[in-house]
């Protein structure tokens, strides 16, 4: 299956890219926003793919960033939702916004996303609210998203999760550490003992 591709972006629109590889021109499926992502026409560009196979197609989704494939794979997962209608999730809201309201249970703002009703939005937090920890952080959220705290708690968040603490147990006790002493989320290293603390 196609994973990744590099190469010459011959044309690109709000929902679809070509790009040539080899003298290939790849037709792939692309989201708003990396649609904006994307460099001019003529200009080279990478985008990492999910091969979305049925028995009659062979279609291309493609993706700026890993942690926005992931999602869409994620969505995928949920009894409903095709390929189509998860690029249609993704190009109505910020990916940020959309991981935050998953995991907070917010069916207002999914159901305000085209294709997404309220019988579609409570599955979509019942089956992915307790699924998107690691994407939590991986994702920066956008206007009106939660964010993590800075580049200094995403590095915390990163070695504490590389030292083998779960990830939620991670996050909780960097948040206890700002919680504390709000000037901890400014530096790295007095973060990452300040969250060592707390787990202790």
């Amino acid at each position: 299956m196609i994973a990744h591709l590099r190469g010459r972006l011959l044309s690109k629109t709000p929902n679809q890219a070509i790009v040539e590889c080899s003298g290939v021109g790849y037709d792939i499926t692309i989201s708003v926003a990396t649609f904006s992502a994307l460099p001019h026409e003529g200009a080279e560009a990478a985008l990492h793919i999910h091969t979305h196979v049925r028995e009659d197609q062979l279609a291309l989704f493609g993706f700026a960033e890993i942690q926005e494939k992931r999602l869409f794979e994620k969505l995928l997962t949920i009894s409903g939702i095709g390929p189509k209608l998860a690029i249609t999730v993704l190009s109505g809201i910020d990916s940020g916004r959309l991981v935050s309201a998953i995991r907070a249970g917010d069916h207002a703002t999914l159901t305000r996303i085209p294709g997404i009703g309220k019988k579609t939005a409570e599955r979509v937090v019942l089956e992915l609210k307790d699924k998107l920890d690691d994407l939590a952080t991986a994702i920066p959220a956008g206007v009106g998203g939660a964010q993590m705290h800075g580049a200094a708690g995403d590095d915390a968040l990163s070695a504490l999760v590389n030292l083998g603490y779960a990830r939620p147990v991670a996050q909780k006790a960097i948040e206890t550490a700002i919680e504390k002493n709000s000037e901890a989320g400014r530096d790295f290293e007095t973060l990452f003992r300040a969250a060592m603390a707390a787990i202790r």
